[in-house]
């Protein structure tokens, strides 16, 4: 699917909208690349603008800091989920099969979308499975969430709590069933990359359609009224 869009996000994530300027995507576009290249914890501004030809200064006309930078990216994969899901679903009326390609956008979301250039999915992916957590695993989080850093994905656990209530009205988990799904998702793939012990997905499969298979099997079992 080749599209152009622009995801709109919190403004307290950024000083400058990057999506707005060629240097702003790029911005965007080497961070992606150089956080899933070498991890967060060793990703700099200084690091950063060396590769982009451009200055530190520069880049904290956009992010006053790397933490900023890294939940801006994870947002936009929020953003990004939530949009494929509206996408997809739109005129399905079943919400088991609005379930089904719920989770088929889930772990297909990491696929490449030309139209977006500056962001690679794939990539982001991989930084959402490996580093995301580092957004809201912090100190801070009680403060980043009254001013609305999480409302990307609070927005999408309520997209997707609302299938399944509408699949069994008396479930009594839908919003942690709705997280545990996309978690799972991006998990089960990275545990089979990098810790197998963890995880019956095999990377030497077609991991993806396997991952799908499996959240669909959990949620069949869960979900029969």
């Amino acid at each position: 699917m080749s599209i152009e869009i622009k995801i709109s996000l919190n403004e307290g994530l950024f000083i400058k909208e990057p999506q707005d300027s060629k240097l702003g995507r790029n911005i965007i576009k080497h961070s992606i690349l150089m956080i899933d290249e070498f991890g967060f914890e060793r990703f700099t501004f200084k690091k950063l603008a060396v590769e982009i030809g451009s200055t530190e200064a520069s880049i904290y006309r956009y992010f006053e800091n790397k933490h900023l930078l890294l939940l801006f990216l994870v947002n936009w994969y929020w953003e990004w989920v939530n949009y494929l899901i509206k996408t997809n679903t739109m005129n399905i009326d079943d919400p088991k099969k609005k379930l089904q390609i719920i989770i088929h956008s889930f772990v297909s979301a990491s696929k490449d979308n030309p139209g977006v250039a500056y962001v690679n999915e794939s990539k982001l992916h991989s930084i959402v499975s490996a580093e995301g957590m580092k957004a809201y695993h912090t100190k801070e989080v009680d403060k980043e969430n009254s001013k609305g850093f999480f409302k990307s994905y609070k927005n999408l656990a309520e997209t997707v709590s609302k299938v399944i209530t509408e699949i069994n009205p008396t479930f009594r988990y839908p919003f942690s069933l709705a997280t545990n799904l996309f978690e799972m998702s991006n998990n089960q793939i990275y545990f089979a990359h990098h810790l197998p012990k963890l995880t019956d997905i095999s990377k030497d499969e077609n991991e993806i359609d396997e991952v799908e298979a499996m959240l669909n099997y959990f949620v069949e079992k869960l979900l029969v009224a």
